[in-house]
C-alpha cells in the first residue's frame, strides 16, 4: 500500500497481471513492467524492484539452511539401524559411516566424489540464499579432501508467489559461489513447489589415497574446528526481526566462506579425519566421527570457536528448533560438565549451515594444520579436544 502527495496506490496479486487502483481507476499491466507515471505527476515507483525487496523468503517455509535437516534419531529410523557396505569393490565411501559424500574410484589415480545438498530459505535476500546454499553443498567435496569439478542445480519454487526475478536472483547467487570455485554450473533440475528450494548437486575428484573419511580418527588425535559456531542462532534471530546488520554481515560471511582447504589438507599424512559441520550440530557430527573410527572424544567448550554475534542471543534463549531435535536425538550420548549452562549445552547441538570443517589430526601435525586453515583466511580455527579410547561417545568440560 503507498500513498504519496495525492496518489493513493494499491495492488492485487491475480494469476496474471496486477490491477493498479489509482484515482478510483482500475488498469491492468503486466507483472514485470508496471510503472506509475500517467497517474501521479511528478511521482515514480519502480513496481517491480519494490515488489522483489519485499519479499520474505524465510515466511514461504517452514524452516531454513540445514535446520531442515530430519533429526538424527528420526532419520536413523527411516535408513534402518544396519548400514552394511554395499557389494561394490569401487565404491570407496558409501552410506555405511554417514560421510559426507559418496565416493567411487576410476582408478588408481582418480575417485569421483558425489554429493547433493539443498535446502529452504535461511535469509530473506535471494542472491545471498542462492549464495548460502552453494556454498554449503560444496562444502561436502572439501570435506572428503577432494576439488570440485561440476554442480548441477536442485530448483524448488512456488512459481504462483515468487516473481522471476526473485527466482534468477537465488540462481545467480549459486552460479556466482561456483565461478568463485572455479566451477561451471552445468545444468540442474526444477520443479513447481510449496516452499522454495535450492541447492546443487556437487561433483569433485580426489586421489584415492588422499580421501579422507570421517571414519579414520585415531585415539589420541586433536580435533580442530575451521570456523565458529552459532548460525543457526543468528539465522533465528533474524527470522524473529531480532538480528543487527553486523549479525547478519558475519552470518553471510561465515555462511559464504568456501571450505577450500579441504583439498590442501587431504594433502598432509597427519590428518586422519574430516568431515563438515552442518544441521547436526558440532556434537552430532562430532558423534558420527566417533561411531566411525570406534573411539570416544573430550570436548573443551571454552576453545569451541564462537560466533561473536551469536553468543549475547544464545544466552537469551534464542536459537532454532533444530536444537532441540538434535538433543533430543543424541543427549544421551554426551556427557556435559555440571558446570555448563543450557545456552552452552545448546549452542554445541546449533544447527550450522556450512559450517566449518571438523577435522582429527596428529598430535605432531597440529601446527602445520592450523597453519594451512589461518592460510586460508579461517581465522577463527582451533584446538577445541581429542579423540579417545572409550565408547562412542562425547565428553564436554
Amino acid at each position: 500500500m503507498f500513498a504519496a502527495a495525492h496518489c493513493f496506490v494499491a495492488w492485487y496479486s491475480l494469476p496474471s497481471s496486477i490491477y493498479v487502483i489509482c484515482l478510483g481507476r482500475c488498469v491492468p499491466r503486466a507483472l514485470h513492467c508496471i510503472r506509475l507515471y500517467d497517474f501521479c505527476k511528478g511521482f515514480y515507483i519502480d513496481f517491480k524492484e519494490w515488489f522483489v525487496s519485499e519479499i520474505k523468503l524465510t515466511r514461504l517455509s517452514h524452516g531454513g539452511g540445514c535446520g531442515c535437516k530430519i533429526a538424527p534419531a528420526l532419520l536413523q529410523k527411516i535408513l534402518g539401524e544396519v548400514k552394511e557396505k554395499l557389494p561394490y569393490a569401487n565404491l570407496l565411501v558409501g552410506k555405511e559411516t554417514s560421510d559426507d559424500a559418496a565416493v567411487y574410484r576410476l582408478n588408481d589415480q582418480q575417485a569421483v566424489i558425489a554429493t547433493t545438498d539443498f535446502f529452504m530459505p535461511i535469509v530473506d535476500d535471494p542472491f545471498d540464499f542462492g549464495r548460502i546454499a552453494a556454498t554449503n553443498a560444496l562444502s561436502d567435496v572439501y570435506a572428503m579432501g577432494g576439488t570440485p569439478i561440476m554442480a548441477l542445480a536442485i530448483v524448488g519454487m512456488p512459481i504462483n508467489k515468487l516473481p522471476v526475478e526473485t527466482i534468477r536472483s537465488i540462481l545467480q547467487g549459486g552460479e556466482a559461489v561456483c565461478k568463485a570455485a572455479g566451477i561451471p554450473l552445468a545444468g540442474g533440475h526444477s520443479i513447481d513447489s510449496t516452499e522454495p528450494i535450492y541447492g546443487l548437486v556437487a561433483i569433485g575428484i580426489v586421489h584415492p589415497d588422499r580421501l579422507k573419511k570421517n571414519s579414520g580418527a585415531q585415539a589420541g588425535d586433536v580435533l580442530i574446528l575451521g570456523k565458529g559456531v552459532g548460525v543457526g542462532v543468528l539465522a533465528a534471530a533474524l527470522k524473529k526481526g531480532m538480528l543487527s546488520a553486523s549479525g547478519y554481515a558475519q552470518m553471510i560471511a561465515t555462511t559464504t566462506q568456501l571450505n577450500a582447504v579441504g583439498s590442501a589438507l587431504s594433502a598432509l599424512d597427519g590428518v586422519h579425519a574430516l568431515t563438515d559441520v552442518t544441521g547436526f550440530g558440532l556434537l552430532g557430527h562430532l558423534l558420527e566421527m566417533c561411531r566411525g573410527a570406534g573411539l570416544g572424544a573430550e570436548l573443551k567448550f571454552d576453545q569451541v570457536p564462537v560466533l561473536s554475534e551469536a553468543l549475547p542471543l544464545v544466552q537469551r534463549g534464542i536459537g532454532p528448533g533444530a536444537i532441540e531435535r538434535n538433543l533430543a536425538s543424541y543427549g544421551h550420548e554426551v556427557d556435559f560438565a555440571a558446570h555448563l549452562a543450557t545456552w552452552q549445552q545448546c549452542l554445541l547441538a546449533d544447527a550450522q549451515t556450512s559450517g566449518g570443517l571438523l577435522t582429527a589430526v596428529a598430535p605432531e601435525a597440529v601446527d602445520e594444520v592450523l597453519a594451512v586453515f589461518r592460510g586460508g583466511g579461517f581465522e577463527q580455527s582451533a584446538v577445541i579436544g581429542v579423540m579417545m579410547d572409550g565408547a562412542p561417545r562425547v565428553v564436554v568440560g
